[in-house]
């Protein structure tokens, strides 16, 4: 059996893991459309947290929600699915709705469990038009902010060293020289960065 078909088995192995979870946590769960609910109570603080979506196919959805890496897959991956022994998961329930519907009626369930004191995992009020924010939504962060963090800091760790064990100074040939003075008003410039 070639790599191909061996990584294709190891997903559908995934995959089918993955649904009898599901079905585990709620059996009635299926394809149909509609809003899906997923709640859950902090056992230490209290705190109830929930998030509410609309899917075409809910359990496909929830299905996506369980390998995905938006915020609230992740953190269906740190708290896991409620059970008798994990009293901090996440409870997932449905209604469901026809597709035209789902718009408004995400928009009204985001809203009722914000009412009724839950504190909401969504990023905005819903599908359709007029959705708005419901927190601050970081920008997606890419190789280059990667890469002007690393800077900064490694800026900042040099500046440190500098100010703690040395002396950095123009050699004293190169005093005068204009490229040279340059050269070392980049290099105090680079450290900047670091503060």
């Amino acid at each position: 059996m070639n790599q191909k078909y061996k990584n294709i088995a190891k997903v559908k192995a995934i995959e089918r893991k993955n649904e009898k979870l599901l079905l585990s946590v709620n059996p009635e769960i299926d394809n149909e459309s509609g809003i899906y609910f997923l709640t859950r109570v902090d056992s230490e603080t209290g705190i109830k947290f929930s998030y509410v979506g609309q899917a075409l196919h809910i359990k496909q959805r929830m299905l996506q929600h369980m390998t995905g890496y938006q915020h609230i897959d992740l953190s269906i991956r740190k708290h896991k699915f409620y059970s008798s022994e994990n009293p901090d998961g996440w409870q997932v329930n449905f209604l469901h709705f026809p597709k035209d519907k789902l718009d408004e009626m995400e928009r009204y369930y985001i809203t009722l469990y914000a009412q009724k004191g839950y504190q909401s995992r969504n990023k905005d009020t819903g599908g359709g038009a007029g959705k708005q924010e419901l927190g601050e939504r970081k920008p997606a962060r890419g190789y280059r902010d990667g890469v002007a963090q690393g800077r900064r800091a490694m800026a900042r760790d040099i500046s440190n060293i500098i100010d703690k064990h040395l002396t950095v100074q123009l050699k004293p040939d190169k005093q005068h020289n204009k490229v040279s003075q340059r050269a070392f008003e980049k290099f105090k410039g680079l450290l900047e960065e670091g503060q």
